[in-house]
This record gives structure tokens, sequence and C-alpha cells, in this order.
């Protein structure tokens, strides 16, 4: 029996289990450890978000996100 855990999106909740077989929808990690200039110096922060919610709010940027093919 593979072992499991939980991924959540940070924006909406959506749940998604993970397992050795992997994950049925893609989700975007972010870690950001903030520095000395940063009024959160210091703090780590990571948050994950689903396809959907990435999509929402990569709508809202005033520049687009630079989009390419992924090569190996």
């Amino acid at each position: 029996m593979s072992e499991k855990h939980m991924i959540r999106c940070n924006a909406c909740g959506k749940e998604q289990a993970v397992s050795a077989e992997g994950i049925q929808e893609e989700f975007l990690k972010i870690q950001k450890t903030w520095g000395y200039f940063s009024e959160k110096d210091g703090e780590v922060h990571r948050f994950s978000l689903c396809e959907a919610c990435y999509d929402r709010i990569r709508r809202q940027f005033k520049l687009p996100v630079e989009i390419f093919e992924y090569e190996p």
C-alpha cells in the first residue's frame, strides 16, 4: 500500500491526494525566504496554487508571464 499525503491550494482550498504514483492535477509551489531589506526579514513563506487559481491570479498581472516550451 502506498503512503499518501494531501496538497492544498492556498487560494481556494482545493485538496489533491499525492501518492507514489503522483497527482492528477498540477500545482504551483512557491517558497520565498525574505531578506534583510524586507519587513519580513528572516521569514520563509511557502504556498501552493492549483492551476485554476494560478490562471486567475496571472490574469491580474500588469506584465504578462513569460511562457516558453520546456526543453530538457
